[in-house]
């Protein structure tokens, strides 16, 4: 995978769900599944896990593992 393609903890939760499909499921799993609201268009990864209560690292580790799958099978 292109380094570029890494989720990390600045990028907004809004563009990493369009961008990456499979990150939907991380991000429900882990209590943050009001992805179409107001705040997942703005709100950063890190923001987001913040405000849950969550693991930045273990939610960006989740997601990088997802985005990593998603390469694999295309």
């Amino acid at each position: 995978m292109d380094k570029g393609q890494f989720i990390d903890r600045d990028m907004v939760i809004s563009d990493v769900v369009r961008r990456h499909p499979r990150a939907t499921g991380v991000f429900v799993r882990h209590g943050m599944g009001c992805l179409g609201c107001m705040g997942a268009l703005d709100e950063t990864i890190e923001g987001g896990a913040k405000m849950h209560g969550l693991s930045v690292d273990k939610l960006l580790n989740e997601l990088n593992d997802a985005i990593s799958s998603e390469e694999e099978a295309a």
